[in-house]
């Protein structure tokens, strides 16, 4: 009997103290505490109204009033920092070609028509369909932040992007990270002063300490946490070939990750939470109501004129 109460104690304390922490998490931990706050986001510079991953797509969205730009990169064969979401170019440009095996010099061009990744049967047309280099983009937009996403585990690429940030005094103004934990792994050893984004990895575990009453008592090294909606898997398929095993699958992700909890918890500690990749109102309005830091989007104006209706 009195083990059994000493247990229940136990259990009963761990519980108040884990709701508690969950609710004010400055008990424990000193807020993070970065230069920016963004609730606009434009991914890949918004591939709905230009051609993704151009300096036309980023002015664009920079014009509009974009909080920042996120981006991916490469690296091409002379060590040159390509700003471009896919290794090979089939997709983008029409050439079987990693951008690897090329000089930055003989990148092909895009093609003048490109898909909308996350949005059905939408294309997108545009006139600029040269590939960037990074610190084109970092020199064109020096109080922009900036979003990498580093798409390969290579050393040098890691490097070279690391060398650009700081050589433009960028570590205020840039997150990177990877789904790779390796890959964020490598990007903070090689420079702690830019703050990195959760890998997959790390989000899983977030989500297990969240759901077992320990996230509050955890130190969390990432400021930024950035994660699909899963639920816009449904629109961007044909309803007939979803089977009712995969809708449950997605439904039940979308419900274990979209929490309003969670995301005031980390809000809290001052991480950011972004949404991507959103192109719908009902989907901004979700994502902010939820609690969310940010959205992400291919539509930068569609966004900006939803934020003049939706409180900050």
């Amino acid at each position: 009997m009195a083990a059994a109460f000493y247990l229940l104690s136990t259990l009963g304390g761990y519980l108040v103290a884990s709701a508690l922490l969950l609710k004010f998490p400055c008990l424990l931990h000193r807020p993070k505490r970065q230069r920016f706050r963004c609730r606009h986001i434009s991914h890949r510079g918004g591939a709905g109204e230009n051609l993704e991953n151009t300096m036309a797509a980023f002015r664009h969205a920079v014009n509009v009033g974009t909080d920042m730009l996120e981006l991916d990169c490469h690296l091409t064969k002379d060590e040159q920092v390509v700003v471009s979401h896919d290794e090979n170019l089939k997709r983008s440009t029409g050439v079987d070609v990693n951008i690897s095996d090329l000089k930055y010099s003989e990148l092909p061009p895009y093609l003048c028509r490109l898909d909308v990744t996350f949005q059905k049967e939408c294309h997108c047309e545009g006139e600029d369909k040269r590939i960037p280099l990074l610190k084109e983009v970092f020199e064109a937009f020096p109080h922009t932040p900036i979003n990498v996403d580093i798409k390969v585990n290579n050393d040098l690429l890691i490097k070279k992007v690391s060398e650009l940030v700081s050589f433009y005094k960028r570590e205020h103004l840039t997150v990177w990270g990877s789904v790779s934990h390796e890959v964020v792994e490598k990007c903070h050893k090689e420079n702690a002063h830019i703050p990195i984004l959760f890998c997959l990895r790390r989000v899983l575990l977030l989500l297990g300490l969240f759901y077992t009453g320990l996230l509050p008592f955890f130190p969390i090294l990432e400021e930024f946490l950035e994660i699909p909606m899963p639920s816009i898997i449904l629109k961007l398929k044909e309803s007939g070939t979803i089977s009712r095993s995969q809708r449950f699958t997605i439904w039940l992700t979308d419900t274990l990750l979209m929490r309003k909890a969670l995301f005031d918890h980390l809000t809290a500690r001052g991480i950011q939470v972004y949404i991507w990749v959103l192109n719908e109102e009902q989907e901004y309005k979700r994502a902010f109501d939820l609690g969310a830091t940010g959205v992400m989007t291919d539509y930068p104006t569609k966004l900006k004129n939803f934020l003049h209706a939706y409180p900050a």
